[in-house]
C-alpha cells in the first residue's frame, strides 16, 4: 500500500511590512502559543502568558491586521472570540537581510533575537524537567554542537538538506497511533564564527 504524500506546511513568508507588524515580543509569544496550543481566546492567552487580557486583545488584533492570526468561529460561543494561527510557520525573505531601511533592520534583529531567546527558554525548560520524562526520552534527546569549515553555498545546502530530512518525519503514519509518541522540538542554528 502506498503511503500518502508528505503534507506541506502552510508557511508565511515575511516581507518588510509583515516583519514590522510581528516585531513585538508579546505578539511573537501570542503567535507561538496559538501555533503550539491551538485556538484560544484573548483571556485564555492572557492567563497562559501572564499578561492582561487588554494587552493580549490589542496585540491579537494587530496580528490579525497583518494576517498572522484569524478568527476561529467554529470555537466561539456567543460573544467569546477565539483566535487561531493563520500559518504553521514563518520564513524570512532573503531580501530583508540587505534592506537599507533601519526600521526593517531593527525589526529583523528583534524577531531573530526573540526566536533565539525562545529556543534557549525551551531548552532550559527541558533540562529543568528532564527528570520527569522516561529514560527512553532522556536517551532520545540531543544537545550537540559541531563545527565545520564550509562556504556559504555549502552551508545553505546543509540547511536545506537538514530541513528536508526533518520533513520526512512529519506526519508519519506509524506515529499516528503510537502510545509513546510526543511532540518533539527541533532547533537548528547554523552561523559563521570568527577564528583566531
Amino acid at each position: 500500500m502506498d503511503e500518502p504524500p508528505p503534507r506541506h506546511l502552510n508557511i508565511r513568508r515575511l516581507d518588510a511590512r509583515s516583519l514590522r507588524g510581528l516585531a513585538h515580543p508579546l505578539r511573537m509569544r501570542l503567535l507561538d502559543a496559538l501555533r503550539s496550543g491551538g485556538p484560544a481566546t484573548a483571556s485564555q492567552l492572557a492567563g497562559k502568558l501572564g499578561e492582561s487580557s487588554g494587552a493580549t486583545s490589542y496585540h491579537l488584533r494587530q496580528l490579525a491586521t497583518y494576517g498572522f492570526v484569524e478568527d476561529a468561529p467554529e470555537r466561539g460561543k456567543g460573544r467569546e472570540r477565539w483566535w487561531k494561527a493563520a500559518h504553521e510557520g514563518l520564513m524570512i525573505d532573503d531580501e530583508l537581510f540587505a534592506d537599507a531601511d533601519p526600521t526593517v533592520r531593527g525589526a529583523l534583529a528583534m524577531v531573530q533575537h526573540e526566536v533565539a531567546t525562545n529556543h534557549a527558554q525551551e531548552l532550559s525548560t527541558w533540562l529543568g524537567n528532564r527528570h520527569a520524562w522516561s529514560e527512553e526520552w532522556t536517551r532520545a534527546s540531543d544537545l550537540s554542537d559541531m563545527t565545520l569549515r564550509l562556504t556559504p553555498e555549502l552551508a545553505r545546502e546543509l540547511i536545506e538538506r537538514m530541513h528536508a530530512l526533518v520533513e520526512e518525519y512529519r506526519d508519519l503514519p506509524a506515529v499516528a497511533d503510537a502510545l509513546d509518541a510526543e511532540r518533539v522540538r527541533i532547533h537548528t542554528h547554523t552561523f559563521p564564527v570568527t577564528t583566531d
